[in-house]
């Protein structure tokens, strides 16, 4: 995916089109953990879509949830879904940095002549 170390510096604008897709496989990565969300909450604590999503998008973000769970289930769903959602946001975070932090590994490598 990235260039090897005796390969030249990718030039800006191929760089950029990297960075887009890395932002928008992050976009689709939190977007699906969105969905996983709003669907566990509908479905273990009978919530209507939008207080699903709103509960999904509370986790997801790392504020808590927004309504108490009052069911077992829905306790253990968001017990999961919190642990899930930390890994999602690890993720999705290296996603995004991988490319930046590999062309400025890149860079010191593109300097020196062997």
């Amino acid at each position: 995916m990235f260039e090897q170390k005796t390969e030249p510096l990718l030039p800006t604008k191929d760089f950029a089109k990297r960075l887009l897709r890395s932002f928008l496989v992050s976009a689709v990565m939190i977007l699906s953990a969105l969905i996983i969300g709003a669907v566990g909450y509908s479905i273990t604590e009978n919530l209507n879509w939008i207080d699903a999503i709103l509960n999904a998008s509370m986790i997801l973000s790392g504020m808590g949830p927004a309504t108490p769970m009052q069911t077992t289930t829905g306790k253990l769903f968001a017990s999961g879904y919190a642990l899930f959602s930390g890994i999602v946001f690890i993720s999705s975070t290296g996603v995004i940095i991988a490319p930046i932090f590999h062309r400025l590994l890149h860079s010191f490598h593109a300097d020196v002549e062997e």
